[in-house]
């Protein structure tokens, strides 16, 4: 009888151990505006989780979402929602998805810190972007070429500046297309003459985000956590995850983190905005 215990015993620690040692495998890629946050929660959580290992790779909400769809990714980031055409090929797929919002995020349009420009309107910035306004001085700065940055068409932030800022009319033929986030960064701090747009975390002291009005002029707001917590700055986005229905169980652990009050507080630290 003695044996029969110390044999359950010893099954019972054997299954207690597999679990605890049971490894954690995610991949995530996807929008280059979630790519910081992502890569803090996952240092994050695999400093209290021995056994995960979770690579986050950028690239553009669509090359996430694309690669969710063949199967190449567990979780999609993505500043955007999915098209109509991606629920299509998901359906089609016979796949179920997710999406999960786990933070918001303030768009800042940017230009050079020598820019005496301090703000602009939705107006203004339409005008620049769709090639109708080419001169800073139309605008009230100085005389000097505006050259325009742009996310390329894969990326969330694109499509989000697109259907906010411009109300869905068309780029400039003359708009330079950045392959990532960080090149829009690094190209306005490098030219004096420029503007772009990147999400919040990605402000710096090289660049200098500006003022928008959404009212013609009559308010002009900063972007900042505090303006897009209280809704004053009006252009402000959730940001996304989607996972298959069928990977629920091998990305809830992480994902329950980002949502949880630690992750949240990584949110905010990062330069967005806490889900709550």
């Amino acid at each position: 009888m003695k044996t029969k215990i110390f044999l359950s015993a010893l099954l019972l620690s054997i299954v207690a151990m597999s679990f605890q040692f049971q490894s954690i495998q995610i991949k995530i890629k996807g929008s280059d505006t979630v790519l910081p946050l992502s890569q803090k929660e996952a240092e994050s959580f695999m400093k209290t989780n021995k056994n995960a290992s979770i690579t986050v790779i950028g690239g553009g909400s669509g090359v996430g979402i694309a690669a969710l769809l063949d199967g190449t990714t567990d979780i999609a980031m993505a500043s955007r929602k999915l098209k109509m055409s991606e629920k299509m090929r998901l359906q089609e797929a016979g796949k179920t998805y997710k999406e999960v919002i786990i933070a918001y995020d303030a768009l800042a349009i940017i230009v050079h810190p020598q820019n005496k420009i301090q703000q602009l309107t939705r107006e203004q910035i339409e005008g620049i972007f769709i090639g109708k306004i080419t001169n800073w001085k139309e605008v009230g700065g100085d005389d000097m070429k505006i050259v325009a940055y742009s996310r390329e068409s894969s990326s969330g932030t694109y499509e989000f500046f697109k259907e906010s800022l411009m109300k869905r009319k068309n780029y400039s033929p003359s708009i330079l297309m950045m392959p990532a986030t960080g090149a829009i960064v690094q190209s306005v701090a490098q030219t004096k003459g420029a503007i772009g747009y990147v999400g919040l975390a990605y402000v710096e002291e090289h660049i200098k985000p500006i003022k928008v009005s959404y009212d013609a002029g009559k308010t002009f707001v900063a972007p900042s956590i505090a303006t897009a917590k209280n809704k004053t700055y009006p252009v402000v986005r959730p940001l996304f995850y989607y996972h298959l229905t069928t990977d629920e169980k091998k990305v809830k652990p992480f994902v329950d983190y980002i949502l949880s009050a630690t992750g949240q507080e990584i949110v905010q630290k990062v330069g967005y905005i806490k889900v709550n």
